[in-house]
């Protein structure tokens, strides 16, 4: 679910922190940049692990900003096709479930990775699986058992410059999971516990 990313990149750091010790100040830049944001094809960074080098400061003319070429590592959340997950259900539509994590609520589960006998019911908006004339409920923030199926990247800088393919990028997750509760044991906790 988590690994370990090396990057190098440069730091920016203004006159404003010069009073910070110059790793805390280097890392707090890191985290500033990097820290709940999508890298495509390598994940969501959760934040700076360690610090493997950072080269001597040079001032920038005109803005006083040192520039620090560094290289670190980051911790990414990036789970791996296959692997099993828990969750809570957000919402849930004719479509399927919306689940979400601690940190991340692009999560979807279509109605045909739904187990058999799985049916929506439009009074409660909510999906129910029938199992011997008992029907169990999906509902709502409630905490559920998925395997990942697949996830999708998608760019976020629009092809054009106009203003509709630019809110059009933002209105797209960067970076969503597809998740299965096809399996035994998949699905609302309570009802394996």
């Amino acid at each position: 679910m988590f690994i370990l990313t090396k990057i190098a990149d440069l730091v920016q750091i203004p006159p404003s922190q010069f009073e910070q010790h110059s790793r805390v100040a280097i890392e707090n830049n890191i985290n500033a940049k990097y820290s709940n944001r999508v890298i495509q094809k390598i994940g969501l960074c959760i934040c700076m692990y360690d610090l493997l080098w950072a080269s001597e400061g040079l001032i920038g003319h005109g803005n006083g900003l040192v520039n620090v070429n560094v290289e670190f590592r980051i911790i990414v959340f990036r789970p791996f096709k296959g692997e099993i997950l828990f969750g809570k259900i957000s919402s849930a539509s004719q479509d399927g479930l919306q689940i979400r994590t601690e940190f991340f609520e692009e999560i979807s589960v279509s109605y045909k990775e739904l187990p058999e006998n799985t049916e929506y019911d439009h009074n409660e908006k909510a999906w129910v699986w029938v199992v011997d004339e008992e029907r169990m409920h999906y509902d709502k923030n409630e905490m559920v058992r998925f395997q990942v199926l697949d996830e999708t990247w998608d760019d976020q800088l629009p092809e054009s410059g106009d203003q509709e393919a630019v809110d059009r990028a933002k209105s797209v997750s960067p970076y969503t999971l597809k998740g299965t509760m096809m399996k035994e044991g998949l699905g609302v906790c309570l009802w394996w516990d």
